[in-house]
């Protein structure tokens, strides 16, 4: 009996003192990560949903919308992006140009989503949403408004993570976003069009979808350089295209103010970051894109260790292969990444992945296009190793493991862009080299005279004249018809666009050569 007494007050004992670590724990545990936090609170608070089978979101939506945030931001006169309203000629001429302008102005506002993730104020948002903003403010579910500090942002993965000082606060469990289906229900939580919150339903149309919209984002041009680029005939230096995007795709309705806002499973959790819309009229037509969950923890915890993003880089730019790649480059492979180039000392050269060679898959996993690659190394940092196959180019099929490099050393792997289907023939004309008198006489510094224009080809239904001086092709500068021959096959979008300058004016034109 004593044996059993002493058993119990043992057990009871240890339990006190369990209990009594795990809180002194929960109140200093700034030292575990954000996905640590999350385990050891929903250890304790499981959350127990329905299945979509019910087709039931009642439980999943008053889980999550209590946590989604709205954010309002506010610009002062430094700058303000073109794309907060107004329609100023400043403003057209942005949306003509990429709508990158920056452009002065009285002070202005815009808002967006968020999601709270740890009860101690941690809230994931779009880039986009809190960029050069001079104020942020979150309006919480019960309508309190604190202003949000910036731990860290990335443009090339469109993500934010912001922190308010309150604590107690309701969140939202993430998931994994490696196990969404397409076809699984997911609800979009957020404030769309400046409404109280809404939520959504949908299902999960896609994965891995590339859209190219950070690309343009961070690659557009100001007026100023556009204009410069007419005078000189070369366009602004950019860094290499570092832009991640491996969206899923939903057509559960997401609105301008839904960005950084939640997509989540009928179970409740997090499995995409709402980041953007598929739409010709800037509201919703069936297809949103959110940020896969899985991509984000990694991206966050980052800026929660480190305030910035600790890239690694396999160092090589590559192609998606299909059909039409395949018979540009006369090879027979359709499906896999055609390495173009190996960036020297990069751990791509490392491993002894050459220019020709075909990456098949990453980690086992079979590659279709550039997401499926440049996701998985997006969840990954230098140093960190990742298994590739690839088929040589004497069409032997082999393993490497890459080791990454950090950015000061290579340049991000990026796709070389997408078929255009364009080729001198089909422009029907012939070129020569721009004099330095004819490159004088239009204050250009390079570019190929148009010598000959043939009747019903392209450039005469486009009305190019004769002696026009074209400076760029697809946004490459040319001095040769061997330039321009080498830079019409492939462009970012798949649309050829030509720029030249003659007596009439500057003359730019673009056309799809795929139809």
């Amino acid at each position: 009996m004593k044996k059993i007494g002493l058993m119990l007050l043992t057990a009871f004992v240890g339990g006190a003192v369990a209990i009594g670590a795990y809180k002194v724990l929960e109140r200093n545990n700034d030292g575990y990560t954000l996905t640590e936090k999350q385990n050891m609170m929903f250890a304790s608070n499981p959350i127990k949903i329905s299945s979509a089978g019910t087709v039931d979101f009642v439980q999943a939506a008053a889980a999550v919308s209590p946590a989604v945030v709205h954010i309002k931001t506010t610009y002062g006169t430094k700058t303000a992006s073109s794309d907060e309203g107004g329609s100023s000629m400043e403003d057209i001429f942005g949306q003509m140009f990429g709508g990158g302008r920056r452009v002065q102005r009285q002070p202005s506002a815009a808002s967006g989503s968020g999601v709270i993730l740890t009860a101690d104020g941690y809230i994931v948002t779009n880039n986009h949403v809190v960029d050069n903003a001079d104020k942020i403010e979150v309006i919480l579910a019960n309508r309190r408004k604190v202003t949000a500090k910036v731990i860290g942002k990335d443009a090339n993965t469109d993500l934010a993570l912001i922190k308010i000082d309150v604590n107690g606060l309701p969140f939202v469990k993430m998931g994994n976003s490696d196990n969404v289906q397409v076809g699984e229900w997911v609800l979009a939580v957020g404030f769309p069009l400046d409404l109280q919150t809404t939520v959504t339903a949908g299902i999960v149309s896609a994965k891995a979808r590339n859209i190219g919209i950070l690309d343009r984002q961070n690659q557009s041009m100001t007026q100023e350089e556009w204009m410069e680029m007419q005078r000189t005939g070369k366009r602004p230096e950019r860094p290499q295209n570092t832009s991640i995007e491996s969206y899923i795709q939903t057509d559960a309705a997401i609105n301008p103010g839904n960005s950084g806002g939640a997509l989540v499973n009928a179970n409740g959790e997090l499995v995409g970051i709402n980041a953007a819309i598929a739409s010709e009229s800037g509201r919703n037509e069936g297809y949103g894109f959110a940020i896969p969950v899985n991509l984000a923890k990694k991206i966050l915890e980052d800026f929660k260790q480190y305030g910035a993003v600790k890239r690694g880089y396999i160092g090589v730019s590559f192609r998606a292969l299909d059909a039409d790649a395949a018979e540009q480059l006369n090879i027979n492979e359709i499906n896999g990444l055609y390495v173009n180039e190996v960036v020297p000392n990069g751990g791509a050269e490392a491993a002894g992945i050459k220019q020709g060679d075909i990456i098949k898959k990453v980690e086992g996993v079979e590659i279709y296009d550039s997401p499926d690659l440049q996701e998985k190394i997006g969840r990954m940092r230098p140093g960190d190793k990742v298994a590739l196959t690839v088929l040589k180019t004497d069409g032997s099929t082999k393993n490497v493991t890459v080791t990454l490099k950090p950015e000061s050393k290579v340049a991000l792997a990026s796709t070389a862009g997408k078929p255009t289907g364009a080729s001198i023939g089909k422009l029907g004309a012939s070129f020569a080299p721009a004099s330095t008198t004819v490159k004088a006489k239009y204050g250009v510094n390079n570019g190929v005279v148009v010598t000959n224009v043939e009747q019903g080809k392209l450039f005469d239904n486009y009305d190019v004249p004769k002696g026009m001086v074209i400076t760029s092709v697809n946004g490459k500068p040319v001095n040769s018809a061997a330039d321009i021959e080498k830079s019409l096959p492939s462009s970012k979008d798949g649309i050829t666009t030509i720029i030249g300058v003659s007596e009439r004016g500057t003359y730019k034109f673009s056309f799809n050569g795929n139809n």
